[in-house]
């Protein structure tokens, strides 16, 4: 062992000397490997990026929320079916919370109303157009993983009284009180003056998916009162992860005893879940990965003929130092070491300048793009070295076995 050891190490010492001595020859053969790391990094990178993005879109909700509404959250093409069917009222959450409270085995954990429009938000001369308006039980603080940056969630009292409080989102705050703390003090939503209790601590956005930073939440008392008195929306309800097959169908269930279908009647609501948005963002994440495999597949089996090409010429330049060291007693396994362990360092070295590329293109994109999340994790390094590693014993295999089996009388005389 201490011996293969000290043959490897002598390996990547001769390996690095002969790229030193042959910087533009190296630089050359790793450049096909330099671009299918670039791409296959850069391919890694942005689906981490579109998972964290959901994920972090959906934290502020909780990823064990059932959304109960009219519509499904994906592609139909029985549009009319769903159009046709009866409002979902928000009025259903007190329903379901006292069936859960008859129901200490159920696997639900509570429902709150929603009911959300968009509203110009004011304050003296300040004016923020486009805000997420949600009306909501108390009980949003409890299901939702978002923190307060600010004052508190409005309380079980003000959501019963429905109090003219709001709960704002970090921009709606920074737009309308800049330099200043907004808590105590008043916006006008479509006319109606709400006291603010709490800010939200930022969150971000990311393909157009709710945020709570440019959002205003009141309870939906209020929100009938002042906004929208029709009863109409959706419904959202906790439930255990750990039962969560049994949760839907119990959700279900309820639903339809609550709507009063009959055995042989279709449901006439959806329940969501986020997991419905992860697998719409699935083509995009194949058609992300189709490409960058192409690209990574073109560019490495490029860089990979040149590589093995070059060790090819490296081990005729060689050919006598080869019959000197053999006729000193070098092994076989020790001239394939050898020439292998210089192809795969070419490699290495042509993964670390393409996982520095990616990395600075990564940061031009997060400039140009604040929204969209970058993930250039230890993943990422792993994935780019593993595969130029690859790369390397495949490519100088076939020479390196060839350097090794040269007879050194014949590799003696080579000229």
């Amino acid at each position: 062992m201490k011996r293969w050891f000290y043959e490897f190490n002598e390996s990547v010492r001769i390996a690095f000397a002969q790229i030193r001595a042959n910087k533009m020859r190296s630089s050359l053969t790793a450049l096909g490997v330099v671009i299918g790391i670039v791409a296959v990094t850069l391919m890694v990178t942005a689906i981490l990026g579109i998972n964290k993005g959901v994920d972090d879109s959906f934290k502020g909700f909780g990823d064990d929320v059932f959304y109960v509404g009219k519509w499904p959250w994906k592609d139909t093409e029985e549009w009319w079916v769903y159009r046709n069917r009866r409002d979902i009222r928000t009025t259903y959450s007190e329903q379901i919370n006292a069936w859960i409270k008859r129901s200490p085995d159920t696997a639900l954990l509570r429902a709150v109303p929603n009911d959300s429009t968009g509203v110009n938000v004011v304050r003296g001369d300040l004016r923020v157009s486009g805000i997420f308006l949600l009306g909501t039980s108390h009980q949003l603080s409890l299901m939702s993983k978002s923190d307060m940056a600010e004052g508190r969630f409005f309380n079980e009292f003000e959501d019963q009284q429905g109090s003219k409080v709001a709960v704002i989102g970090f921009d709606v705050a920074d737009a309308l009180f800049p330099n200043e703390s907004p808590l105590g003090q008043t916006v006008l939503v479509r006319g109606a003056p709400f006291r603010v209790v709490g800010v939200s601590a930022r969150q971000g956005s990311f393909l157009g998916i709710f945020s709570f930073d440019s959002s205003i939440i009141i309870p939906i008392k209020a929100y009938r009162y002042n906004i929208n008195g029709r009863d109409e929306g959706e419904v959202r309800v906790q439930y255990d992860v750990t039962r969560s097959d049994e949760a839907r169908d119990q959700l279900r269930g309820l639903m339809r005893r609550i709507r009063q279908l009959d055995p042989e009647e279709r449901d006439d609501f959806e329940i969501n879940e986020s997991s419905t948005i992860r697998e719409q963002l699935d083509p995009i994440k194949n058609g992300i990965a189709t490409a960058g495999l192409v690209i990574t597949g073109l560019a490495l089996f490029v860089g990979a003929i040149g590589i093995m090409n070059i060790t090819y010429v490296s081990v005729k330049e060689r050919t006598r130092e080869i019959g000197t060291r053999k006729a000193l007693g070098a092994r076989r396994r020790s001239i394939l070491l050898q020439f292998l362990v210089e192809a795969v360092c070419i490699c290495l070295v042509g993964g670390l300048i393409g996982l520095a590329l990616t990395w600075g293109l990564a940061g031009l994109i997060a400039m140009a793009a604040p929204s969209f999340p970058i993930v250039f994790s230890p993943t990422v390094v792993v994935v780019a070295m593993t595969l130029a590693t690859a790369v390397g014993v495949a490519s100088g295999f076939l020479p390196a076995l060839s350097a090794s089996s040269l007879d050194p009388v014949e590799a003696l005389r080579y000229e």
